[in-house]
């Protein structure tokens, strides 16, 4: 199973309502973001560096409802932090269902097992599950052992529940074209996920570890060869081709952050999930109108120089597609 045909046609339809509206800068994906607190302190990530009593704010129920219908993105990732620290992480979740939103809910899967019976099988919903490589890969990116197979018996369980699971796998300078292949060949043919997600990891400011990121060049040459010999058309891999064409650097595209807008305990995050630069907009609005959008993207802002994060590039590729017939035949038989 891939991405649903409802989702696909949902997300058609919306993009063409924008167009004929005239409609330069609308969401794709609302990045949401109900608290910060996690139960694992990854070496790459720079969340959890938040001040404590930041890390023990959450939003309510009715804050991520009100945000999800003032940008009106069709899907939703829920992220953090750890969503499932959340107490009413599955009353969010069921209300943007019901609102028929595809909802995303990002986890380390080290609560998944036990929170499974709070949740439903729907078109509309689907776990993404971080795994950034295979166990010792993994646990060494986490910082902690175990966790790999953690994940993997939660996905197995969830969807011998009938839950679609799709992943999340973010590639570090440990990281290289072999075993970028063997992680995405055990959860395409092995555990079977519906979909995967890659990215090259961005350089938090705040993040211990600040010597593995990868750069534009080193991202080009490792998936350019993870790539080779046509394996991205066997994965399901939840890009658009030329997302993954720009991870290899065939094309170059223009950083559209306003595409997937952050919205998490502190606001509407200025300009990506990324990077913070300034103050919160305290609205979704003031996010789109008040923020120059042409100071970032590679070439544009120091901190955007080694990025190539689906957050900023997967909104332009989309646009790219639409505006191209051929794209769009490639897109639609894509896996």
């Amino acid at each position: 199973m891939s991405i649903p045909l409802r989702q696909k046609i949902a997300v058609a339809a919306y993009l063409v309502r924008q167009r004929l509206r005239g409609v330069e800068k609308f969401p794709l994906v609302l990045q949401l973001e109900p608290l910060y607190q996690c139960n694992l302190a990854c070496a790459g990530c720079g969340k959890i560096q938040h001040p404590d009593d930041v890390l023990k704010q959450r939003l309510t129920v009715q804050q991520c409802i009100d945000a999800v219908e003032e940008c009106g993105a069709p899907i939703v990732s829920i992220a953090g932090g750890e969503p499932l620290i959340h107490s009413q992480i599955h009353e969010i979740a069921a209300a943007l269902v019901e609102r028929k939103r595809f909802v995303y809910l990002c986890t380390n899967a080290i609560m998944m097992r036990r929170k499974l019976d709070l949740f439903r099988p729907s078109p509309y919903f689907a776990w993404s599950v971080h795994v950034d490589g295979l166990r010792e890969r993994h646990d060494e990116s986490v910082c902690r052992t175990g966790i790999f197979d953690k994940a993997v018996e939660a996905i197995r369980e969830a969807k011998r529940r009938g839950f679609r699971v799709t992943t999340n796998s973010t590639f570090f300078g440990q990281d290289d074209a072999r075993s970028i292949r063997a992680v995405l060949d055990f959860l395409n043919d092995e555990l079977k996920v519906d979909m995967m997600q890659i990215a090259p990891g961005f350089a938090y400011e705040r993040a211990p570890d600040q010597e593995h990121f990868l750069g534009v060049k080193r991202t080009r040459e490792i998936f350019r060869e993870a790539f080779a010999g046509g394996k991205r058309k066997h994965w399901r891999l939840n890009h658009s081709p030329l997302y993954l064409d720009f991870l290899e650097g065939k094309v170059d595209f223009a950083c559209t952050a306003w595409g997937i807008p952050s919205y998490s305990v502190l606001g509407w995050q200025r300009p990506c999930y990324l990077m913070s630069d300034g103050a919160y907009a305290k609205s979704y609005r003031e996010l789109i109108e008040e923020t120059d959008w042409d100071r970032y993207g590679r070439g544009r802002h120091p901190k955007c120089d080694n990025c190539m994060a689906h957050c900023g590039y997967e909104p332009t590729a989309v646009l790219a597609t639409m505006n191209s017939v051929k794209e769009m035949v490639r897109a639609a038989f894509a896996k």
